[in-house]
């Protein structure tokens, strides 16, 4: 993939997104992944089968996404040039959400400009896990930016980082295992052992990519507000609580956006119910409020288009 395609792939995902009547990799991975899961259930009983084969489907699905679409990319350059860069385009698009988030978020920040927040909490459980039929208007300020931090990081700077290794079909191994992380890489009882390897393999391939994408919003912060105190504030709490945070990678954008805004991340949430604290990201700032969501968004914009350039350059160097 060269630097040119690179920026035409983005380009696309800014103009288009992830239209829903159109076949999606991410869709696809998503629906052989809740097949194996349950086929695998009715083959593993123990622990240790359930972990063997985690281990497999960690290691398979990624590896079969890498071959199938460099496989595709090679047939359509050898039936066309034209047409093998046509498909590498398309295929490295899908793995961009830049646009999928904004909208996500403007989904959520217009019900609450126009004070209807029952419209806000279901447009935020969209796209966030906790539970939101009673969250404040600051608390789903505060998801909200979280989110958007986070899926900076792994929807966004993190396919770009591997378009720029390894072109398309890196891309989309990459999103293979972000995909199963977010399908089974929970640490709860059911998928503690059937799990593990994928969430284990997601911490270490965003290892890189997160830290990218926290200095990438702060110096998107610089860009889009043209304040240095945010700069300085970001990468001060960025340094002092990335580590704070339960992921080894969340941590690190989100850390980043809450010197940035100001506010606090972390606390509190419920899921199904159940209390979970985290430690609190920012502990000088104020709470979240709903303005502080677009701020996030147009950071979020910057920090993709930093990475964009980044990633471009990279692949025009090798």
């Amino acid at each position: 993939m060269t630097g040119g395609e690179l920026f035409i792939a983005s380009s696309l995902d800014a103009m288009c997104g992830d239209p829903r009547w159109l076949p999606h990799p991410v869709r696809v991975m998503g629906q052989c992944i809740a097949w194996l899961d349950h086929r695998v259930r009715m083959i593993c009983r123990s622990g240790t089968g359930l972990r063997f084969a985690g281990i497999c489907l960690a290691g398979g699905l990624p590896i079969v996404m890498y071959c199938i679409s460099a496989v595709l990319i090679e047939e359509a350059e050898r039936f066309a040039g034209w047409l093998g860069s046509a498909l590498s385009i398309a295929l490295a698009s899908t793995t961009l959400a830049a646009r999928d988030l904004w909208d996500h978020v403007r989904a959520v920040d217009d019900p609450l400009q126009a004070g209807d927040l029952p419209a806000a909490r279901g447009a935020v459980a969209m796209i966030v896990g906790r539970d939101t039929a009673e969250l404040s208007e600051s608390e789903v300020a505060r998801a909200t930016v979280e989110t958007v931090a986070e899926s900076a990081a792994d929807g966004v700077i993190a396919p770009l980082f591997f378009l720029a290794v390894g072109g398309a079909p890196l891309a989309l191994a990459y999103k293979a295992v972000n995909t199963l992380d977010s399908m089974v890489g929970h640490q709860d009882d059911r998928y503690a052992d059937f799990g593990w390897a994928s969430a284990r393999l997601d911490d270490l391939i965003n290892w890189i990519p997160a830290r990218i994408a926290a200095v990438l919003l702060i110096f998107g912060a610089g860009l889009t507000t043209g304040q240095l105190e945010r700069v300085r504030n970001g990468w001060r709490v960025f340094r002092r609580d990335r580590s704070k945070h339960p992921s080894p990678n969340s941590g690190s954008p989100e850390a980043a956006m809450a010197g940035i805004l100001g506010v606090k991340l972390g606390g509190t949430n419920l899921y199904d119910g159940i209390a979970e604290d985290r430690p609190v990201l920012g502990q000088e700032g104020r709470g979240a409020e709903p303005r502080d969501i677009m701020v996030a968004a147009k950071i979020m914009v910057a920090a993709s288009v930093l990475g964009v350039f980044l990633a471009a350059g990279i692949r025009w160097l090798v």
